[in-house]
């Protein structure tokens, strides 16, 4: 951003692209959207709940009560008639937008000081042979661990924030996490029940990310 906050990361985990859009905020780590090249995004409204989400069936648009707006289905990915998509432009802030044209056209595009840049983070998922998507990719226990621990620093961060916001005060260790910690923090025990792992490393990655 023009402030010299980070506004776009890009990353690898294994075969994997990774586009996450942070806030602009000093000092914050608060995501606005994550975009994967398996097919799965999620952008969320600036109080952490969620916006639209993504999978490789279709998507969702929800409004800032959680009702869902739209519902589509991308062609082929189901049997009889898909619900087609209209194409959806969002701003998350004054620099970032995302539109949604097509499975494989998932434009992220960022304007700041008359210069703009664009990521394309659609896919196209292919059916098998046999009519079937492919089965989603499961997490192993080592990057579970990660993601867990990665919100428990983003929690300890919050808080180390709202202890030196309000050093006098007393209810700053009583507040809850920001919504968007709680939603990622949900995530990751949906993606431990989906994976193979033993009910002791679950019990211990709900520890970590409910501490």
């Amino acid at each position: 951003y023009p402030s010299g906050n980070l506004a776009i990361v890009i990353i690898r985990e294994g075969d994997q692209l990774i586009c996450t859009v942070q806030e602009d905020e000093p000092r914050t780590t608060k995501i606005r959207a994550l975009f994967q090249s398996n097919g799965r995004s999620t952008c969320y409204y600036p109080n952490g709940d969620e916006w639209i989400n993504i999978s490789i069936q279709g998507g969702q648009y929800l409004d800032q009560a959680g009702s869902r707006v739209r519902r589509w289905m991308w062609p082929n990915m189901s049997p009889g008639p898909h619900v087609p998509l209209n194409p959806i432009f969002i701003s998350l802030n004054q620099h970032v937008g995302v539109r949604i044209l097509a499975q494989d056209k998932i434009i992220i595009s960022f304007l700041a000081m008359g210069r703009q840049a664009k990521f394309n983070m659609g896919t196209k998922v292919q059916v098998g042979a046999a009519g079937q998507l492919p089965a989603p990719a499961r997490l192993g226990k080592d990057e579970l661990l990660l993601r867990a621990f990665r919100v428990r620093i983003l929690q300890l961060s919050d808080r180390m924030r709202g202890c030196i916001n309000f050093p006098s005060s007393l209810q700053w260790n009583k507040m809850q996490p920001p919504a968007y910690l709680l939603t990622q923090a949900a995530k990751i025990l949906e993606l431990c029940t989906a994976a193979d792992i033993s009910n002791e490393l679950y019990n211990s990655i709900r520890a970590i990310v409910n501490a």
